[in-house]
């Protein structure tokens, strides 16, 4: 359970969908198609560290072929970019400092 891991950002940006365990920062980086809005899936969870589990998310990975979109995972990844969080770092220190 990492924190936040860069490599599902970084795959999105090349606009690859995504397999990974659902668990920790990826819930935040990462929308698993079975969400009520699949248009923004950018990829999908398994919930125990098994093979099992991990296999029936690739099989529902092969099946889900054509569903992810590569513009909706690139974009997803701008959210995580450097730019952005410097921007909203900056942002921040400059209300408190009117405040």
């Amino acid at each position: 359970e990492e924190d936040f891991g860069i490599v599902p950002v970084e795959a999105q940006a090349c606009g690859t969908p995504v397999i990974a365990y659902g668990r920790g920062g990826i819930l935040e980086t990462v929308i698993p198609i079975k969400d009520q809005n699949q248009d923004e899936a950018t990829g999908i969870f398994f919930q125990e560290q098994s093979v099992n589990s991990l296999t029936a998310a690739v099989q529902e990975f092969l099946g889900a072929e054509g569903k992810f979109n590569s513009k909706v995972l690139r974009e997803r990844a701008r959210l995580f970019s450097k730019e952005r969080f410097v921007n909203q770092i900056k942002n921040y220190i400059i209300d408190k400092c009117k405040s």
